[in-house]
């Protein structure tokens, strides 16, 4: 059973690969792959952009070309002022089929207001536009939120550019390798550290409040579960039972957590609240229960289970109850991750020898595998269920890596000689 418990990675998570940080560091993101057809929009820099101390549409023109499913059209260095009407058949002539018109207004406060308005060439139609105020140093955050608004209007999903994920570093001597669990925007800038230890950090775990964030750390010298609010930086244990405390999920109410506990013999699901009372074992099984992930209705718990023979996803009633087998194809179906509307679940595969990142559509049980790389573990969704975020290798170290939910979008998203592992994709906080 030991050897089980270490081949999914479940309860330790100590064979992190050894190598030096620099704590803080940004991650970088690779495009390695976009979609076959992507969207030409044009984004002009906004009228009056040079009174802010860093530019806005600089970080509007990143998340677009980023998510793979957009092409940027030049239109030069002139400005296009929200207050007039673009001439839409000219740039439709360049080649962008979106246009987006912004400007930039100093208040008397210190403050800026920015007004923005998106317009669809093709049909000649204004197709909405907003007005934010913002302080100087919040460029980026009003740049994601426009994003958010293109994305939304020319996709119909809802963008993920203003989430944040979470994820950890180590670095180090070998001997006395240093943890750390980063906070950092969708795009992978801004990190800063909410937790630095020389145990190891794992399982990360957002609530759906986006203020706190679950996780397992082994500073007592074994997994104790810990609930840490981002904005205090206050900490509170919710299971720190005699032997493992491991895998926290949040039910989507944020009032709950399902753990995985040894306190009654080998691993098995448990539901506490998420100040740690009213625990309460969920099933009882032959194997070994682990991994769990709530479905977004709250109804189901799926999990990962050995009660087979090998490695699969099973789930089950979230009052408990009897399970019932999801994964077929294949030995090894290990990690559940519901998408946010509950049609896809991802999950990692072993495909020939490699451990892949795969999705199934929950209708009709069909499976796709989604990369191309051997050791791919921790899958985690964006909030739109458009990109799938989760760990991996390359060149002996651990990466972050992103993959589109058709397959056809890659990222690659790594710290500059760091080990970095354990991601999690923080919900879209509106």
């Amino acid at each position: 059973m030991r050897k089980l418990i270490s081949t999914y990675r479940l309860l330790i998570a100590a064979a992190l690969t050894v190598v030096s940080a620099v704590a803080h560091a940004q991650l970088s993101i690779e495009i390695t792959g976009a979609g076959a057809s992507r969207f030409p929009v044009a984004i002009p820099v906004f009228e009056n952009e040079g009174t802010l101390p860093r530019g806005v549409t600089d970080v509007v023109r990143a998340d677009l070309e980023r998510s793979g499913l957009f092409s940027l059209v030049d239109m030069g260095i002139a400005a296009l002022p929200v207050t007039a009407a673009p001439d839409m058949a000219s740039i439709r002539g360049r080649g962008a089929d979106a246009v987006l018109t912004g400007s930039i207004y100093q208040q008397g406060d210190g403050r800026f207001e920015v007004r923005f308005r998106l317009f669809d060439t093709q049909k000649q139609t204004e197709l909405g536009g907003l007005s934010m105020r913002m302080a100087p140093a919040q460029n980026r955050a009003i740049g994601h939120k426009i994003a958010d608004f293109v994305y939304e209007k020319l996709t119909g999903q809802p963008g993920y550019f203003s989430t944040r994920i979470a994820y950890v570093v180590k670095s180090g001597p070998t001997a006395a390798p240093r943890y750390e669990l980063q906070i950092a925007d969708a795009d992978g800038m801004n990190a800063a550290t909410a937790l630095a230890s020389r145990e190891p950090i794992i399982s990360p775990a957002w609530a759906p409040d986006g203020q706190r964030i679950a996780y397992v750390s082994f500073e007592a010298k074994k997994p104790v579960v810990y609930v840490h609010t981002l904005a205090t930086g206050q900490r509170q244990v919710v299971a720190n039972f005699k032997g493992s405390n491991s895998a926290p999920a949040w039910a989507p109410d944020g009032q709950r957590l399902a753990v995985v506990l040894t306190k009654d013999g080998q691993s098995q699901l448990y539901v506490l609240n998420a100040d740690g009372s009213g625990v309460r074992r969920l099933a009882t099984s032959p194997g070994i229960d682990t991994e769990p992930a709530w479905s977004p209705d709250g109804e189901w718990i799926y999990f990962t289970s050995d009660r087979g023979g090998s490695p699969q996803i099973y789930r089950t009633s979230a009052s408990g109850g009897s399970a019932q087998r999801v994964s077929f194809d294949g030995s090894y179906n290990v990690t559940p991750r519901p998408s946010a509307d509950g049609t896809s679940l991802a999950f990692i595969t072993r495909n020939s020898g490699r451990f892949q990142v795969a999705i199934m559509d929950l209708a009709t049980r069909q499976t796709t595998i989604l990369t191309d790389s051997a050791r791919d573990e921790s899958p985690s969704f964006a909030p739109n269920g458009r990109m799938i975020l989760y760990a991996t290798e390359t060149g002996g170290r651990g990466v972050l890596a992103a993959v589109s939910s058709d397959g056809r979008v890659k990222q690659r998203l790594s710290v500059q000689a760091a080990d970095v592992r354990e991601p999690s994709w923080g919900p879209q906080v509106r």
